[in-house]
């Protein structure tokens, strides 16, 4: 199973809110997930970012693999 750390896209139209989140490759986008880590609001400036450092750390040391956005999220937060 290949496990990735991805956006989940909330929100209304034109208003995006996003979830981190761990969830198997082969689920759609906003489909199903193993489990939540954190959100992500651009709208706000400067853009919100909540990640649970120790959930991430944990799922980063199991093998999970970070999107290029999530990476850039996590590289920001001081996580990886």
């Amino acid at each position: 199973m290949a496990v990735k750390i991805r956006l989940r896209r909330m929100g209304a139209k034109k208003a995006p809110f996003y979830r981190v989140v761990v969830a198997d490759s082969r689920y759609p986008r906003d489909g199903r997930f193993i489990e939540e880590i954190g959100t992500y609001n651009p709208l706000t400036d400067p853009a919100t970012v909540n990640i649970d450092s120790e959930l991430a750390k944990k799922w980063l040391g199991n093998g999970a693999q970070p999107t290029d956005t999530v990476k850039s999220l996590l590289k920001k937060q001081g996580i990886m």
